[in-house]
């Protein structure tokens, strides 16, 4: 397993950077680290911002008094932090609004109770409507309602809340899809969370905004043939899988390509040509897709709606399969295995996205829609199930998994730490969008479609193709083709005989 044999050489995508020790004479007390701020002055010596606030935020029974009560006192000999009374802190952390004992965030309020001040400050007073009073109370409850003091410093998110306070903007799916902003989008991913509102679709409203933005500017030769496309093609299908509860993450991206590179060969055929999509000649077709990249052959939906809709029925496009299929070799499988379990040239989580890819074949766009509850960890060992039943985890990646399980990010704000998802994203309810963990992978250096087809066919290598396909979710006709892709057909498995014990 060592990298070094096949040149592999990560790249490092760690965020921020080291934390310096002190050079002074005054270090914290407790880290030992400069200390630029001075945040307190306790019994022990200095403290600096950061040893503050998790002093503030530790809760917990005090083991010399017995007490469950803040803990913001250093730790006694048995390493355990202790409480202010016992470690003499001349200080009183409770809130003088709800009596509290959590710390101070401004005057003698704590961080909650300042955030609920100007969180009504922000709406106009205190909110009438039952969802602005939902919202504030979830923002509140947040275990680190630091946080969202830093979130709603951004003048859109004061606007937006201001806009909800004052009516101007309705607290509805049809206001926040008006606004159609990021800060919007969280917004709303809370009050869905929280049963605010009821749930929607969160691609198909930005969906057809983006055709309307796509249509403006274009004449009215290329502007009409490709509306009917994507309104009653694209937009009609993809409002009925919504209206069925289906993902349309997939179906969107898809549609946002054709739609795309339909536009720039009726453009192409307008300004060269003077030609229609209706007055298209299949020599106008070939012409264009020799003479650019593969993905001009996503015109090929929008000639067969033509030949349906009678538009054009003379020309034909080809249905495109891939000529080759990358994949690593197993030595440098085998490398990156070894460098996301023991490297850290990433964080956690992407470390666990990455070597469910590397060891069982899993396409990324599956597993960032993975729910904890597929992870059975009992005392006889680690189970994932990914197909039809429970596959074994082993060592070390068991232990990455419980690792990832007991730190998961994103559960700190106002989305709570019920998270459904195994990666959560930073809007509430929801988990990762794949595009997030592809590019971090794919900045460290790994090549995904390889990868994936390097662990799938080394799987079929050392199991039947229809057992792996049930384990691990993928279809019969698919493990079979990477089996005949490895050399490994398993013809001989059906009429083999099996001898008498």
């Amino acid at each position: 397993m060592d990298p070094k044999p096949v040149g592999l050489s990560p790249h490092s995508t760690a965020r921020g950077r080291p934390r310096t020790t002190s050079t002074r004479d005054d270090p914290c007390a407790r880290c030992g680290r400069n200390i630029p701020r001075l945040a307190a002055r306790w019994p022990e010596g200095r403290l600096c911002f950061t040893c503050y606030f998790d002093a503030i935020h530790t809760r917990g029974t005090c083991l010399e008094c017995l007490q469950d009560r803040l803990l913001p006192g250093p730790p006694n000999a048995d390493g355990q932090p202790i409480c202010a009374t016992c470690a003499a802190i001349p200080y009183d952390f409770h809130c003088e609004r709800c009596d509290v004992e959590a710390g101070h965030h401004r005057g003698r309020l704590c961080a909650r109770c300042a955030l609920r001040d100007d969180l009504h400050e922000l709406l106009g007073g205190s909110p009438s409507n039952a969802a602005l009073v939902g919202l504030v109370d979830a923002l509140c409850a947040s275990e680190r309602p630091e946080s969202i003091f830093v979130w709603k410093r951004s003048p859109k998110v004061r606007e937006l809340l201001r806009g909800l306070g004052d009516g101007s903007i309705p607290v509805s799916h049809e206001g926040l899809d008006v606004v159609s902003s990021k800060q919007a989008e969280h917004l709303r991913a809370l009050l869905q969370h929280h049963g605010l509102l009821p749930q929607g679709d969160p691609y198909l409203p930005i969906f057809e905004q983006w055709i309307e933005s796509k249509l403006d500017g274009l004449p009215d030769e290329v502007r009409q043939p490709v509306q009917h496309f994507a309104t009653w093609h694209h937009l009609r299908r993809i409002r009925a899988k919504a209206a069925a509860g289906a993902s349309t993450r997939g179906p969107v991206h898809s549609a946002k390509q054709e739609i795309t590179e339909t536009v720039r060969f009726l453009v192409w055929l307008h300004d060269t040509y003077q030609r229609t999509a209706a007055s298209c000649a299949q020599q106008d077709v070939d012409e264009w897709l020799a003479a650019g990249p593969t993905t001009r052959s996503a015109i090929r939906t929008f000639y067969v709606v033509a030949k349906r809709a009678r538009l054009n029925t003379t020309v034909t496009v080809q249905h495109r399969s891939a000529k080759s299929s990358p994949s690593l070799s197993q030595d440098q499988r085998l490398a990156w295995i070894h460098e996301l379990l023991t490297g850290a040239s990433e964080c956690l989580p992407y470390r666990v996205a990455g070597m469910l890819l590397l060891l069982y074949a899993q396409p990324l766009v599956k597993v960032v829609t993975f729910p904890t509850s597929i992870v059975d960890d009992a005392d006889s060992g680690m189970s994932i199930l990914l197909g039809t039943h429970p596959t074994d985890v082993p060592e070390p990646f068991a232990s990455l998994i419980r690792e990832h399980l007991a730190a998961r990010p994103n559960l700190r704000t106002g989305a709570g730490p019920d998270s459904p998802w195994l990666f959560p994203s930073t809007l509430a309810g929801r988990h990762l969008h794949p595009n997030t963990v592809m590019d971090r992978l794919r900045d460290l250096g790994v090549n995904l479609l390889g990868a994936r087809n390097r662990a799938i066919g080394e799987l079929v290598l050392e199991c039947p193709p229809s057992l792996v396909a049930e384990a691990l979710g993928y279809s019969t006709p698919v493990a079979f083709l990477h089996a005949d892709k490895a050399a490994e057909p398993w013809a001989r498995y059906a009429g083999r005989r099996i001898g008498s014990p």
